[in-house]
């Protein structure tokens, strides 16, 4: 049997193709990065899992911050260090948390407006699940305030029950 010439494989490469103001973008997240690093003070940054040019060009940074041109220069050498670290995710998160980008206590303060509405609407079945969540919560008292509080949310009264329920939740669950 003969064979069949064939084309050769073709190799199919996607080309991608990254815009001038693309880099521009990131080249400026960087250099904001670098520019809040460099603000925080020592104890903060040694949280930072900086590698050791990092580390180096901070305390350069200490020493010349009060010289605005060289200052801006050495800003620009701590955001090209920084496209060139691997663990720039990491370090985005820490940073993160250190100044509270996030509002932990607001998305928490959410998270128990949304419990009291579940309470309300669900009853006695949430109330057991929320008291194995967080043994310090009183059951008597929560089935109590839950009670009072769809009386009100019935009848279409003043919301002291509701407002207390949110209140008893909050201190149980923040402490």
């Amino acid at each position: 049997m003969a064979k069949k010439k064939g084309k050769p494989a073709e190799i199919e490469e996607e080309i991608i193709y990254i815009s001038k103001s693309e880099l521009k973008r990131e080249a400026q997240e960087f250099h904001q990065l670098g520019s809040e690093i460099a603000k925080m003070g020592k104890k903060q940054r040694e949280r930072l899992p900086l590698n050791d040019d990092l580390k180096e060009a901070m305390v350069v940074a200490d020493k010349i911050s009060n010289k605005s041109d060289a200052y801006r220069r050495h800003l620009n050498y701590i955001a090209k260090t920084l496209r060139t670290v691997e663990n720039i995710e990491e370090i985005k998160a820490i940073i993160d948390i250190m100044l509270n980008k996030n509002n932990q206590a607001e998305v928490l303060i959410k998270k128990i407006e949304q419990l009291r509405e579940d309470l309300i609407t669900q009853g006695d079945d949430l109330v057991n699940q929320t008291i194995e969540e967080h043994p310090v919560i009183e059951r008597q008292k929560l089935r109590q305030l839950v009670r009072n509080a769809a009386k009100e949310v019935k009848a279409e009264k003043p919301a002291k029950s509701y407002k207390e329920l949110f209140q008893y939740l909050k201190e149980s669950i923040m402490r």
